[in-house]
């Protein structure tokens, strides 16, 4: 796992908040974070300044108060506690996996249970409701899907494809209450932990 580790963990720049919106970028290495800043204004004094940076070794970044601040006032408290958690280590693998991979595993899930992956974060919603998920999902699910019907898959989109010709709604009133049930079991886990 470690090979899908690049040079930088992570990278971020924003403009920061006003007054001064002077932009900000955040890089964190296997070994640092570097905290870079320009100055942006019209007044005279401000002109040609030189950016700044202030390299700094993770631990000292675990430690540096001000720092962390900075980070929280300019990207907010979610990219500070990821930064944080990169510097103590702590890596999430799978938010580094590429979208045809997390694709490629997810076409091993049932579909009711992509629903609920769905409902973890923005990019897996993403990927729930890509045409290339639907377009894998309708290729390998679906024995009566034919040649034939490629056309109208790219026409209509595969998702709508899926749920107009392959999807049983026979059942429906039985799934609906199994993915609910389902839903509040693991909604109870999340709040529980």
């Amino acid at each position: 796992m470690a090979s899908l580790l690049g040079k930088h963990l992570f990278e971020i720049s924003a403009q920061g908040p006003p007054p001064p919106k002077d932009y900000f970028q955040l890089v964190i290495t296997k070994n640092e974070v570097i905290w870079r800043s320009w100055k942006i204004s019209v007044r005279l004094e401000a002109r040609g300044a030189a950016p700044k940076e202030l390299k700094t070794s993770h631990q000292d970044f675990l430690h540096n108060k001000s720092l962390k601040y900075d980070v929280d006032a300019v990207f907010g408290q979610r990219i500070l506690d990821h930064t944080i958690l990169l510097c103590e280590g702590k890596f999430d693998y799978l938010e580094r996996l590429p979208d045809d991979i997390l694709i490629r595993i997810m076409s091993y899930l049932q579909l009711k249970d992509t629903t609920l992956m769905a409902q973890v974060s923005h990019r897996f919603r993403k990927l729930c409701n890509s045409e290339k998920f639907w377009e894998d999902t309708v290729r390998n699910r679906c024995a009566e899907f034919t040649s034939d019907m490629e056309g109208i898959a790219n026409a209509m989109g595969w998702k709508k494809l899926f749920f107009t010709f392959f999807h049983s709604s026979g059942r429906k009133e039985q799934q609906d209450a199994g993915t609910y049930e389902l839903c509040m079991l693991l909604l109870q886990r999340v709040y529980v932990v």
